[in-house]
């Protein structure tokens, strides 16, 4: 249940009008009272049930107590307006159970103190549909006080959670107050009229998060936004510096036909322009690697490809940070922040066929990307150039992508969020721990699209696998993983992994330690498939080339027929498996 106070307002009349009207879309289906401040609707006009009232009538009626008060000492404005919603799936309540929350709303809010104060603010709760009533309230006492109204949007909230325990209504996970703000009911309208799927605000903040994505300054971010098609102003202190920012959609227009702005942080808290700047602040030129630090690619890889497998590279790394219980919050939270930025990346860079639920999931991760942890953004260097990298490789579709780079950061990306998931969680951060599981299962669905052809690749090169070199990988998981090997070898994708396990031998590599590693990175016991996601942890360890059909060509003739030792029998034909 969601209870949202809205704007204050002194045109009592003009919300009575929306109320008991038709609707904007003739969604108001018999308007009429379910209680009010005198704990009902006894004395009160109620033009919706009786034909002798007039909504002139209603207002008088509320307005009353402002007659007490002089004419300078009137407030500015004095209507106090809440709804109140219940969630798709509840019941539909009686007019007698709304009547009953409508005054628990008021109570909690200051509004109306309960039966002992006879003098409380007037206000009444309409219900014009199954699933919502709205409260109006003059913010004046019947003894010409002003409410103490302190605090009454999170009283309001903490009421209807207990008002959900109690009714068996869908329980909405506790916020922090760090929430991007919602779309307006009059944006929305707007956009549902114009026949648009998301309101202009909720897709202004979808492309000023990915403007954000990997960005190094402020002068790039603000091109970005110019350069996708947004109408940007910028305000500038008399010395110089830049203050803030307001985009608009082009053709979002008020009226008068002008452009409607948004300033970035009425979009989202972390999307004002000093919270942005913070990450450019942190960001220092890219590190020297030596040795074994530096991520091994194959050669011939798109852009596009080679980004994805570093910044797969960069969220198995990142895992540490999350993993660890004691570390540091502010580290993780920027871990976190960095995260939301490689899937703003992805999704807009991903192939078709992948685009809707990376995009998906990064709409969903975009709420547990912020808490009340204040990111120290020095420590996600790595994956915020991730996330630059994956912009500047550019749209993967028709330049050669290598699916196997995807799947297997969107492989990385699953735990990462998971891991995300049990960090807020820790922390009692219900909203984001929810928002990161719906993530997940996004990126899950993306996953299946992005592994199709590479899986399909290397089953069709295992099933030419000579079966004593089967016999022989098997040995090697029974021997590093003989608590998963019967798991193993009961899953779809066990002789794509020996496929693997194969070729990263044929590459220089110890498949034992390999495997080890692979399987030491973290936990594997929330996997759909531990087979599946052993192979792309090892292809991006080793730094093997990607599965495509061209390469599994080349790789079957090898694999397929290896050279037999001298005076040697050929190997025994391969017996069919139980």
């Amino acid at each position: 249940m969601i209870p949202s106070i809205h704007q204050q307002d002194n045109k009592t009349i003009g919300l009575l009008h929306y109320l008991y009207g038709p609707g904007t879309s003739e969604e108001h289906i018999d308007p009429h009272l379910v209680s009010g401040d005198s704990g009902g609707t006894f004395g009160i006009p109620d033009p919706g049930r009786d034909p002798q009232a007039t909504l002139k009538d209603l207002q008088k009626y509320l307005d009353l107590p402002l007659s007490l008060l002089d004419p300078d000492r009137l407030p500015k404005k004095h209507v106090w307006h809440c709804s109140v919603r219940a969630a798709p799936e509840d019941p539909i309540l009686t007019d007698e159970q709304w009547g009953e929350i409508a005054e628990r709303i008021v109570a909690a809010t200051g509004v109306d103190s309960g039966e002992w104060d006879d003098l409380a603010c007037r206000w009444v709760a309409v219900r014009h549909a199954d699933d919502h009533i709205h409260i109006v309230a003059t913010l004046v006492r019947q003894d010409g006080r002003r409410p103490n109204l302190h605090y009454s949007a999170k009283r309001a909230q903490a009421e209807a959670r207990l008002i959900e325990a109690d009714y068996g209504l869908r329980r909405v996970t506790p916020g922090d107050g760090t929430a991007a703000k919602r779309a307006t009911s009059a944006e929305v309208h707007k956009a549902q009229r114009l026949g648009r799927d998301r309101t202009a605000r909720d897709e202004l903040r979808e492309t000023v998060r990915r403007a954000v994505a990997g960005a190094v300054s402020t002068d790039e971010f603000l091109d970005r936004l110019k350069n996708v098609g947004l109408l940007v102003r910028t305000r500038v202190l008399p010395s110089g510096d830049l203050r803030g920012y307001t985009v608009a959609l082009p053709d979002d227009r008020n009226g008068d036909g002008e452009p409607i702005y948004y300033a970035g942080s009425s979009l989202a808290p972390d999307l004002s322009l000093p919270r942005i700047q913070e990450r450019f602040a942190a960001q220092a030129a890219p590190p020297e690697f030596t040795g074994d630090e530096r991520p091994s690619h194959p050669t011939g890889l798109s852009a596009p490809a080679t980004a994805r497998r570093s910044a797969a590279h960069a969220a198995w790394e990142v895992l540490i940070t999350l993993d660890a219980t004691d570390g540091d919050d502010g580290a993780a939270a920027a871990q976190i922040a960095a995260t939301g930025e490689v899937l703003d990346a992805l999704a807009k860079t991903s192939a078709l066929h992948t685009r809707q639920e990376l995009r998906q999931a990064a709409w969903e991760f975009e709420r547990a990307s912020r808490s009340h942890t204040r990111a120290e953004f020095r420590h996600a260097q790595a994956l915020r150039r991730a996330g630059r990298d994956l912009v500047r490789g550019g749209p993967a579709l028709g330049r050669g992508e290598d699916g196997a780079g995807t799947a297997m950061l969107i492989d990385a990306l699953v735990f990462l969020t998971m891991a995300t998931a049990h960090w807020h969680a820790q922390r009692q951060n219900a909203q984001q721990a929810e928002a990161a599981r719906r993530a997940a299962a996004h990126l899950r669905a993306a996953y299946e699209q992005a592994a199709a052809e590479p899986r399909a690749v290397l089953q069709g090169r295992s099933s030419r696998i000579a079966f004593s070199l089967l016999r022989r990988h098997a040995a090697t998981v029974r021997e590093v993983l003989p608590d998963l090997h019967k798991t193993l070898v009961a899953e779809c994708s066990w002789d794509a992994l020996v496929a693997t396990l194969i070729d990263a031998e044929r590459a220089g590599h110890d498949s034992r330690a390999l495997l080890a590693e692979a399987a030491s990175v973290r936990e594997l016991d929330s996997a759909d498939s531990v087979s599946e996601v052993l192979i792309w942890r090892l292809r991006n360890i080793a730094g093997l080339p990607g599965a495509t059909p061209a390469t599994a060509t080349r790789a079957n003739r090898s694999i397929a027929r290896p050279v037999a030792p001298a005076r040697q029998a050929p190997p025994a034909p391969r017996q069919p498996r139980r």
